[in-house]
């Protein structure tokens, strides 16, 4: 198939620029309306910078007419590039009303739109033949360049009056809230809200996995319709993750779990747990990972893939932070380069509409102390970024029952929540976590 050739006078309407300038020289302050445009977007170099002009006058407050566009254009000695006092004058008359102006804007940002889009398309090319370090940081820099084609669109600020449909809308939708299914008093409490950057933060060996694999399977089975949730798994491939959600579901010992039930092999009450959990698990929207060193473009490209084919997502879980690809710029800090990935994060979370939880480690000085938003590892921005903070703590000094492992839940951090703590039972035979039911004073 013979390619074709696109005709670029197509990407420009010089009628409908002409006719945004011409209302503004009706009604001046109908520049407002058109704040939207950028001088880039006018095809004609003329229109362009007379309409630069323009919101330099409107900036300071100056009046715009064909007397003030000119005396700028001579005190720069640009007046051959504004064309003539004529010129100007037919523009003021290209406009049979100022009422239109966000129509003819509109066609000329439309315009500008696919001129750029040829623009990124050469550029495209230009990048293919660059020097990469690797595929990920190439498609990054494609990401970015998508994102710079995208105009920036200011959002018009609304009085109570003319918002009240919306508001009265927003009243009548449900919170765009998940619950857990697992922790009944977590879910009475807070449950799980879309848009969160969910931070949870331990010692090696309090559970933090068990903890997230948990929420994993609750949200995927104790919600309507609720999303894929995506699982990365850093240090155990996929069959180990499993493991632990299958101990988790059937209730079959861990430790026998992984020694494929030792010398005699599981035994028939267990072959049919272990059979009828995976059963469940598997009609579920669950998905794993497992690669070590991934990158959070790699999770926002994902992300993006699973809405295309699953509509929506309902949870992405990251075990954990500090073992993430994460480069650092030339003289960026580490704790800089986290702080990039948590921002990140939280604009997966916010964009798409779902709960990012992030797996972190606590600092060493914590094993002499209850933990707090200080001792999360190479913090950077991760206090400021969460909006929720969850530290699982094994406090050595308050174990009455040495048979039993006893995990502190602090949440030190709850947008819209607020701080709160529970007590966990860890069953670490079964991967799982068991609230202990608070006293009622």
């Amino acid at each position: 198939m013979t390619p074709q050739v696109l005709d670029m006078t197509t990407l420009r309407d010089l009628e409908a620029e002409q006719a945004v300038l011409g209302s503004i020289f009706l009604a001046p302050s109908t520049i407002n309306d058109v704040m939207f445009l950028a001088p880039r977007d006018f095809a004609s170099e003329q229109h362009r910078l007379i309409f630069q002009v323009m919101q330099h006058l409107a900036s300071r407050d100056v009046p715009i007419d064909i007397v003030t566009i000119t005396a700028e254009f001579q005190k720069h000695n640009r007046l051959n590039d504004m064309g003539s006092v004529s010129y100007l004058s037919r523009l003021s008359n290209s406009a049979p009303t100022a009422a239109n102006i966000e129509y003819y804007a509109s066609i000329v940002r439309s315009k500008a739109i696919r001129r750029r889009a040829t623009e990124y398309g050469q550029k495209l090319i230009d990048m293919a033949g660059d020097d990469f370090e690797t595929d990920e940081e190439f498609l990054s820099a494609v990401e970015d360049e998508v994102l710079e084609l995208r105009p920036t669109t200011l959002n018009k600020m609304r009085s109570f009056r003319e918002s009240r449909e919306d508001y009265y809308k927003h009243l009548e939708e449900k919170a765009a809230k998940l619950k857990t299914g697992l922790f009944k008093q977590y879910d009475e409490w807070a449950q799980l809200w879309r848009g969160w950057l969910y931070i949870l933060a331990g010692r090696p060996g309090v559970g933090k996995t068990a903890k997230a694999l948990m929420l994993a399977y609750g949200i995927a089975k104790h919600n309507t319709n609720p999303g894929a949730v995506l699982i990365w798994s850093q240090e155990m491939d996929e069959n180990e993750v499993k493991d632990r959600i299958v101990s988790m579901v059937a209730g079959v010992n861990y430790p026998r779990l992984i020694n494929k039930g030792g010398d005699e092999g599981f035994n028939e009450a267990e072959w049919t747990r272990i059979n009828n959990a995976y059963k469940e698990i598997e009609k579920l929207p669950i998905f794993i990972q497992d690669s070590a060193g991934v990158t959070i473009d790699e999770i926002r490209a994902t992300v993006k893939q699973f809405r295309k084919r699953h509509g929506k997502v309902a949870a992405v879980i990251v075990d954990y932070l500090q073992i993430m690809d994460i480069p650092q710029r030339k003289n960026e800090m580490r704790a800089q380069a986290i702080g990039k990935v948590t921002k990140s994060a939280k604009h997966i979370a916010r964009r798409n509409k779902l709960i990012f939880v992030l797996l972190s480690q606590l600092d060493r000085s914590v094993d002499n102390e209850e933990p707090k938003l200080k001792h999360l590892k190479e913090s950077g921005s991760i206090e400021q970024d969460a909006d929720v903070v969850e530290f699982l703590w094994h406090n050595h000094n308050d174990q009455p029952d040495r048979t039993k492992k006893i995990i502190d839940s602090i949440f030190a951090k709850g947008r819209n929540v607020g701080a709160n703590r529970f007590k966990l039972e860890f069953h670490w035979w079964y991967q799982r976590f068991v609230e202990i039911v608070k006293k009622v004073n």
